[in-house]
């Protein structure tokens, strides 16, 4: 229950960056469910927010049942985002009978022009093992980032903290979600608001380094090699969106 009321609560928190409540009705694009619970984090545009790996951000109110039921447009939202959970019949256009009283359909109106460019701006942020303590060249780069973020109309920063894969599962989660706040507590000292800045911690799941460091020895802290091997898999993701 506390994990879960965590979970609602950074839902809240970005839904704020947007502009939109847990129970508003995001126009025409996603449908909220009976119960006012959505399960994307949803930007500016009305559309599922996505990292930059192009996956669908799941909030606390997530399920198989949720992606299912919640639509955008025509189809279930998670059409897109989880096609593996949802029921293949409920993406597919169901077709109408022709009968002599039909009218044609009438000619589809001009897309709008935009009003903006959209702007994605990416980064990460290592650190030491064991650590969720900022490098210099994490804090350089979150520097960059920040001062970027003052030129857009921002609508929200995704930052996504990361382990390598020594440690056992439940202590590599804490570690990464650690990471994660200390990533947003640096962009909030630079001047970003706290609100807009929605965290996740990924733990052990996620590595970048592959299969390069298998074949360094003992699977532990005290392997100075494999530590070093491993440094690109303790880090923090970060992406920023917005629009000129």
């Amino acid at each position: 229950m506390i994990k879960q009321a965590k979970q609602q609560l950074l839902m809240a928190a970005a839904l704020a960056a947007l502009g939109l409540s847990a129970s508003a009705s995001f126009a025409k694009d996603v449908v909220v469910d009976a119960k006012g619970e959505v399960p994307y984090v949803i930007d500016g545009r009305n559309v599922v927010a996505r990292s930059g790996a192009d996956l669908c951000w799941r909030t606390g109110y997530w399920t198989p049942a949720a992606a299912a039921n919640v639509k955008a447009g025509e189809f279930p939202v998670g059409c897109e985002c989880d096609a593996d959970v949802v029921a293949k019949d409920k993406c597919v256009a169901t077709p109408v009978a022709k009968t002599e009283a039909a009218k044609p359909a009438p000619a589809p109106l001009a897309a709008p022009t935009p009003v903006s460019e959209k702007v994605k701006l990416a980064a990460d942020a290592l650190f030491e093992f064991d650590k969720a303590v900022l490098l210099p060249e994490g804090k350089t780069k979150l520097n960059d980032l920040a001062a970027k973020s003052k030129g857009l109309k921002l609508e929200v920063i995704l930052a996504v903290g990361h382990t390598d894969r020594i440690g056992n599962p439940a202590y590599n989660q804490k570690l990464s979600e650690k990471r994660a706040a200390a990533v947003k507590a640096y962009l909030v000292s630079a001047g970003v608001e706290a609100n807009r800045v929605y965290t996740e911690g990924k733990g052990k799941t996620q590595p970048v380094t592959g299969d390069k460091c298998n074949k360094l020895g003992a699977e532990n802290g005290s392997n100075k090699k494999l530590v070093a091997c491993l440094q690109p898999d303790r880090r923090v993701e970060i992406e920023v969106i917005g629009s000129k």
